[in-house]
């Protein structure tokens, strides 16, 4: 009744497989392109802001969405013998989350970033996992979910 089944550790091993092929293209595109472009590194868990109008800005967007990941999920137990909504389930409203914080990233670094590359390295890496994660997303994980 508890635990886990025979088969999970199969389906486990599969999926922490490709996590760690998305982790590892990930960060050799950016050492990649950070050499290429000049930027310097950022900071592992942190914003990294450009000025306090982009942290006023990225907070607003991360509340909004907060609250929407909410009101989603509200709304989306509602109608459980229906199909969900689409745009209101977590991991579409993260997607875009994640689009659209890039987007105001790049927008501010392009005008108040000191390295003029700095929002060219930033649409790069925004497209690079885009790009990934839409792979992962359309393929079920290549099969694995």
């Amino acid at each position: 009744m508890y635990g886990f089944d025979s088969t999970f550790w199969l389906k486990l091993l599969p999926l922490l497989l490709i996590l760690t092929v998305y982790f590892v293209l990930m960060i050799s595109f950016n050492a990649i392109m950070r050499r290429w472009l000049g930027v310097e590194k950022r900071k592992a868990f942190s914003h990294n802001h450009v000025n306090d109008k982009h942290k006023k800005i990225d907070w607003s967007i991360r509340l909004f969405f907060i609250a929407m990941m909410v009101i989603g999920g509200f709304i989306n137990v509602t109608i459980i013998p229906r199909e969900p909504y689409l745009f209101l389930q977590p991991w579409f409203l993260l997607f875009v989350l994640i689009f659209i914080t890039e987007t105001v990233r790049a927008v501010m670094e392009k005008r108040y970033a000191k390295n003029p590359n700095a929002y060219i390295f930033t649409v790069y890496q925004l497209v690079f996992t885009l790009i990934l994660l839409i792979l992962l997303y359309t393929t079920d994980f290549f099969g694995i979910l």
